[in-house]
């Protein structure tokens, strides 16, 4: 049994529950626990525009609160791993920094040290359980269904930082997906953005961005996309119906998460992974693999 502290971030929790249920579930089939840490905080990315010392002391505070329990930290969400990773890179190199953010934790008793690794799903399912234990652990083979993966931006940019994958051709989620008995082709809308942090400033071109990579999926043939995002998920599955609108397109993907996809060949049942909360039409990829809804 291999422990890891869990940092949820601030939408997983609040609104993309899937996520949480299909990782919980996932991982517990896979001999992994997950420790739940106290008093986390935003990991201040959506304020590094405005106030770039918050989001390095915010996420090196979170880090410190991981620290102490001495595991190394999972944390799913690409954004959120991007801003910790980042933490953790500038204050390696930066000790006056370093000194001054750690002055300011000192008044909730944390110190922030950069010793532990901080992992996405990825990244811990590829690199650290690997492809042979998940393979064990299919017991339904996804045969017959052709995805495409979505990485999402902040997963494999910028590599100067250390990504989870690949920045020019990411392959970690292609392969996990093969483990699971299903196929991947390329698409060269394989790397496109889905719009996500558009949406606060420029609604209609978040939208847009998110209805042309789903126009390219579903236009190419594949049975549904696959993402590890809650930014992106939320964009692909729940704001679907909007996207098709803004680019004239009746869109009809199959969007899940990985670990959604990993619970069904695993044969767990679907509402243990939230399969009842996405609202694009996942039931239709059950169907194309044959087994239909359960």
């Amino acid at each position: 049994m291999s422990t890891f502290s869990l940092y949820p971030g601030c939408l997983m929790p609040t609104e993309q529950y899937a996520y949480e249920l299909s990782l919980r579930e996932v991982l517990s089939h896979l001999d992994v626990e997950l420790i739940d840490l106290k008093n986390l905080s935003c990991c201040g990315e959506p304020m590094k525009s405005v106030n770039q010392f918050l989001t390095l002391y915010l996420s090196a505070r979170n880090i410190a609160i991981a620290e102490k329990e001495g595991n190394d930290l999972l944390v799913p969400c690409p954004m959120c791993h991007f801003a910790l990773s980042e933490t953790k890179h500038v204050l390696s190199k930066d000790r006056e920094l370093r000194t001054k953010v750690n002055q300011k934790l000192q008044a909730e008793s944390l110190t922030y040290s950069g010793d532990i690794e901080i992992l996405h799903t990825v990244d811990l399912l590829h690199d650290r359980i690997g492809l042979d234990r998940i393979k064990e652990a299919v017991k339904k083979p996804l045969e017959g269904l052709n995805l495409a993966p979505h990485y999402g931006c902040h997963l494999h940019r910028p590599s100067d930082i250390g990504r989870p994958t690949n920045a020019e051709n990411p392959q970690k989620m292609d392969a996990i997906i093969h483990a699971l008995g299903a196929t991947t082709e390329y698409y060269p809308e394989k790397l496109d953005c889905c719009g996500a942090l558009l949406t606060a400033n420029h609604p209609d071109t978040a939208l847009a961005k998110a209805g042309q990579k789903l126009q390219a999926v579903q236009d190419r043939g594949f049975d549904g996309l696959v993402d590890v995002c809650p930014w992106c998920q939320k964009m692909f599955d729940s704001k679907q119906e909007k996207a098709g609108e803004v680019v004239a397109t009746k869109l009809k993907v199959p969007s899940l998460y990985l670990t959604q996809l990993m619970g069904e060949a695993f044969g767990i049942e679907r509402e243990k992974l939230g399969w009842h909360l996405n609202r694009s039409p996942v039931n239709d990829l059950g169907a194309k693999k044959g087994g239909g809804e359960e």
